[in-house]
């Protein structure tokens, strides 16, 4: 007799070892084949520990996102920038509801949404590490501070454009968050020396840190960062007008330190340590 596809053990098999390798894009095809071939792919989709529209190509209908993760409960990193132009809370915070177990979240650029999406995020997944929210305006200190409360392992933040935060909730997230490795606070002029200091003392593991359009970030603030975190390797400073090449004298006698000034460009710094 032969065997066909549909013949081996879906969830062990075929949903573990086959389908994994297989772009989303023409798995989402293949429910077009048959009502069984629709099953499994649907059982498939509902054990997927990782989900990225970009995956299924430029443009995915709101429709199609939402039947796709209808059933998901184990998903363990979540990318929603590409949905960006309609995605709002009435699409995603089901989805977070129901995926406690979420260790990345990326909501870049996603405008539709609200505070309450943040919100959803800091109640429904404490384990989460890596969250980007760059270019939500949405952001607002209260929402922020409820993440920090709640995911306390986070590694990785970026709150990039996001203009509504000042010093005092980016120094309440570096007490709540220690264990912080990169941060982004760029293209927001809100922040000052105080900000940066705080985390510096607080984020003894920061690796990579991106100050850039921090126009009142200074000396002093790059100073206490060389002087409380030995492990830094990345740090951004182009357009900080009142950073200067001085503040990366000693202690910071083990960067490389590389300064472009080209016509057009901005002073970018990058400390390699």
């Amino acid at each position: 007799d032969r065997c066909h596809l549909l013949d081996l053990p879906w969830e062990d098999v075929l949903v573990t070892h086959v389908f994994c390798y297989l772009p989303l894009r023409h798995l989402v095809s293949l429910q077009r084949v048959s009502k069984s071939f629709r099953s499994l792919i649907q059982v498939y989709l509902a054990n997927c520990r990782k989900f990225d529209p970009a995956q299924t190509g430029p443009h995915i209908p709101k429709e199609a996102f939402c039947s796709m993760l209808r059933h998901n409960q184990v998903l363990h990193q979540l990318c929603v920038s590409n949905c960006s132009d309609w995605i709002s809370d009435k699409e995603l915070l089901p989805v977070i509801g129901q995926n406690q177990h979420l260790l990345r979240v990326d909501l870049r650029g996603c405008v539709h949404l609200s505070r309450h999406a943040l919100v959803a995020v800091s109640l429904s997944c404490p384990r989460l590490t890596h969250l980007s929210l760059a270019h939500c305006e949405w952001v607002d200190s209260l929402a922020l501070r409820s993440l920090a409360d709640h995911c306390s392992d986070l590694r990785s933040l970026d709150v990039t454009a996001c203009r509504q935060l000042k010093d005092e909730v980016m120094c309440y997230v570096a007490g709540k968050c220690p264990a912080l490795r990169s941060l982004s606070v760029a293209v927001n002029a809100n922040i000052t020396d105080t900000a940066v200091e705080e985390v510096a003392k607080k984020c003894r593991e920061l690796e990579d840190l991106d100050l850039t359009g921090c126009l009142r970030v200074r000396n002093q603030a790059i100073r206490t960062l060389a002087e409380y975190c030995p492990k830094l390797q990345s740090l951004k400073v182009n357009h900080c007008h009142n950073v200067t090449e001085s503040s990366l004298e000693p202690p910071l006698q083990r960067a490389l330190v590389l300064l472009q000034d080209v016509v057009g460009f901005a002073p970018f710094i990058n400390l390699q340590i």
